[in-house]
């Protein structure tokens, strides 16, 4: 990576394609001096730039020909997004302006900016920390309210804060055992053992709480809500009522759903993949029977099942096989209420541990009571305490948990202090690396990749 104090990088900042604006953004030493040459104020203003002055006139090529009528504007360090020099020119939207301003300014002396460049030296600059490097990333790409309120409070230093009071307590852990193993007469070694041991216990309990592999995922990827069921419950017409359109193909003839269908719906915030499935039943027909085993496969890894029955016939076999199977991720769908009833729910209820609830799909009963329960089913629990959401985190943190847990191992087997010692500092380097303080060149190279040019 260049030395970001002798070279100026630019790129475009915004979207590519037809918009209203397109932002080209420019960062380093030259900036300033790039821009003078470049923009050309309207009134023919000639003093000194104002910082963090939006203004108008047009930016030109190098014979002073308009290339485009632009708002631009000089940010001098260190009120800046990479604590350098920083210029940007609003264009017109679409690719033509935008790029012959990049150009321009590349033949000046800019170089073109390397994915997640500009983040990296405000990383680099000590305006931000690697984890909050990383929220920037995950704020652009959020699929969900949820996931971008996480960004956002990853961004503000929620994941920053958690390590700087954990990473403290630690090292005032350390400083408990260096003086009961340099003051031996001072500091009595039985009771620091125990007041180190409860200290440890209290940091491994709030790395617990903070990694929720469930709630991240959730929060990254989203859910999976899979409609399982016998064919003809009404799977497809719940899954149209659910999406508020007529998305699944709904006969009267058994076994015309025969393949997974998926859609993406957004349930409290949390993005969810819908997915209607083939009926499940035992068939001779091979295309059908791929589907049936498709549909199990579904099944059996999604967060929420919805396990459809038809309450207008009695209870079938493979009706009564769902409900034996059912665990803690299904919801019976009692469907259909608005036919006369041959099966109830409190007859279902005795079958099953799994919560009922009568709907009608076609009528809309009962969907806005199953809808609220959903959005119960994939809430975040914790999520505004600022959950560690990123994958990397996550697997720091659980270092970090598993060396403390043999620190406190080995102080209740009666070990020497010394030895939870070399395990509290490996959990240190761990929480460490999640905001880079101690983070390799190879780390922050791995994280930066996944940038979008000119952020």
């Amino acid at each position: 990576m260049r030395n970001s104090q002798d070279t100026t990088i630019a790129a475009i900042a915004t979207a590519r394609g037809a918009g209203g604006i397109a932002i080209v953004r420019i960062s380093g030493p030259a900036a300033e001096d790039i821009l003078r040459r470049l923009f050309a104020p309207a009134g023919g203003h000639g003093g000194p730039f104002e910082s963090h002055r939006l203004m108008y006139g047009r930016a030109v090529d190098a014979d002073g020909a308009p290339l485009d009528e632009v708002m631009a504007v000089l940010m001098r360090a260190p009120r800046t997004y990479t604590r350098e020099d920083v210029a940007e020119i609003h264009c017109h939207g679409g690719s033509v302006s935008a790029e012959s301003v990049l150009s321009r300014a590349l033949a000046l002396g800019a170089h073109m900016a390397a994915p997640g460049e500009f983040t990296r030296r405000a990383f680099m600059n000590g305006r931000i920390d690697l984890s909050e490097a990383e929220a920037v990333m995950q704020l652009i790409t959020a699929g969900s309210e949820a996931a971008a309120r996480a960004s956002v409070r990853q961004l503000e230093g929620g994941v920053s804060g958690f390590v700087r009071r954990v990473c403290g307590e630690l090292t005032d852990v350390m400083a408990l055992l260096e003086a009961s193993t340099d003051f031996p007469e001072e500091v009595e070694e039985e009771a620091a053992a125990e007041d180190v041991a409860r200290r440890l216990n209290a940091c491994i309990g709030e790395i617990r709480a903070r990694c929720d592999e469930r709630g991240a995922r959730l929060l990254r990827e989203g859910a999976s809500i899979v409609l399982a069921g016998r064919p003809n419950v009404g799977k497809s017409s719940l899954m149209n009522a659910l999406l508020c359109q007529d998305r699944a193909i709904v006969t009267d003839i058994p076994g015309t759903t025969r393949d997974v269908l998926t859609e993406r719906v957004r349930i409290g915030g949390i993005v969810a993949e819908l997915s209607d499935t083939a009926g499940q039943r035992d068939t001779a027909d091979p295309i059908e029977r791929i589907g049936v085993d498709r549909a199990r496969r579904a099944a059996d890894t999604a967060d929420v099942v919805l396990a459809v029955i038809d309450a207008s016939e009695p209870l079938s076999a493979e009706d009564a096989a769902f409900l034996r199977g059912a665990d803690a991720r299904t919801l019976v769908c009692l469907n259909k209420s608005d036919l006369p009833a041959r099966i109830t729910a409190r007859e279902v209820e005795a079958m099953t541990d799994a919560m009922v609830l009568e709907m009608s799909a076609s009528s809309g009963h009962g969907i806005p009571e199953l809808v609220a329960e959903l959005e119960r089913r994939v809430a975040v629990t914790g999520e505004a305490d600022g959950l560690l959401t990123a994958r990397r985190h996550l697997d720091l943190a659980r270092d970090a948990e598993r060396a403390l847990s043999a620190a406190v191992s080995s102080i209740e087997a009666g070990m020497p202090l010394d030895t939870a010692a070399i395990d509290i500092r490996e959990a240190l380097e761990r929480l460490m690396e999640i905001t880079g303080e101690n983070a390799t060149e190879a780390v922050i190279d791995r994280v930066f990749a996944s940038f979008c040019v000119g952020k």
